[in-house]
């Protein structure tokens, strides 16, 4: 009866609308959404499987990694640089990043800054924090370092879309190729880790929003409606540098999750209509179809699963209890034999 109870305890947990993947609703999402973890773009420490080497990722430049820490993409020293870009590319069409990172170093003076990479580009070196110039598809700055930017406080969070052909204007902190930004002052040597999230939902809105000022409160950085297309192709980059001046850049955790919308929460743009330089569609999306199509689906599989595992092991228990009385009978009948 201990093990049936138990059993019955666990099918609670997992059946449990708190529990369920993609459970969780926020302000984005007023019709609620489905948030399936994406384990291909994960990454959590030991970092390095026993051959010490990332299943998923791949690391290059200064970059070091502290299995019970960090990824350490620059140290707090001259002249770095350092990458870590998936092998497989981020194909979902929604889709949300949150990543646990810790910018630090000595003195008032530090730079220059980390980025996160929705890229065409991977594991390529180069002078834009760390990775390429002319990059094809999302970037997310984090400037420390305030090189010609009035009226802006550092270390300033923003998004750049490149389109291959265009230079990223460094010496302007990238004003000319911004399309929003934030300041994140109380960022550099935070007492605890900063969290930032990016959501992204395709012809809809890009959204980035950030937790170091007080644990478990998000604030918004900015948004921006009907953001321009990702490449077809594109993968999760994270790359860092220093100059000059320098600054330890690390990495703790990376969760990806595909975002499948479960209700109707506005207008999105397909796939074709953002090709023919549309900013919105009353169509849906096929990935978000899918997910109306596929609702419930999930808690179905989960519920299904731990129903045979009960029958399963009901059915080895009330075996093991019946050879229990028998062993118990054949040993009590063979002492009254002898």
């Amino acid at each position: 009866m201990k093990f049936l109870s138990a059993c019955f305890a666990v099918v609670f947990l997992l059946a449990s609308p708190a529990r369920a993947a993609g459970a969780a609703v926020d302000d984005n999402f007023p019709n609620g959404v489905k948030r399936v973890p994406l384990r291909t773009h994960s990454l959590r420490a030991p970092y390095l499987d026993d051959s010490l080497h990332s299943r998923w990722y791949d690391y290059g430049g200064d970059t070091v990694i502290r299995t019970d820490k960090y990824v350490r993409l620059t140290a707090d020293r001259p002249s770095q640089t350092g990458q870590l870009y998936s092998r497989l590319p981020l194909t979902a069409a929604n889709f949300e990043v949150i990543v646990d990172f810790k910018i630090s170093g000595k003195g008032n003076l530090y730079g220059d800054g980390m980025a996160i990479w929705v890229t065409k580009e991977r594991n390529v070196g180069g002078t834009v924090f760390g990775a390429p110039d002319f990059f094809n598809g999302l970037g997310i700055l984090i400037d420390t370092y305030k090189n010609n930017r009035p009226g802006v406080t550092f270390p300033y969070i923003m998004a750049v879309m490149g389109d291959g052909q265009t230079r990223y204007s460094k010496e302007d902190d990238g004003k000319p190729n911004e399309l929003a930004g934030c300041s994140a002052r109380g960022l550099h040597n935070s007492q605890s880790l900063t969290r930032l999230r990016i959501t992204y939902v395709t012809g809809q809105f890009l959204e980035v929003d950030l937790e170091f000022k007080e644990p478990n409160k998000w604030t918004e950085c900015f948004r921006v409606n009907n953001p321009p297309q990702l490449p077809p192709v594109a993968y999760l980059g994270f790359t860092a540098e220093t100059g000059e001046l320098s600054e330890n850049h690390d990495i703790v955790s990376i969760d990806v999750n595909t975002l499948f919308i479960t209700g109707g929460s506005g207008p999105a743009s397909s796939p074709a209509a953002a090709d023919s330089g549309s900013a919105s569609s009353a169509s849906t999306p096929p990935m978000i179809q899918q997910g109306r199509k596929k609702k419930g689906s999930w808690f179905g599989f989960i519920f299904k699963s731990v129903l045979k595992l009960l029958l399963v092991g009901g059915a080895g228990y009330i075996g093991y209890k019946r050879w229990l009385i028998y062993a118990k009978t054949r040993k009590e009948s063979q002492q009254v034999l002898f």
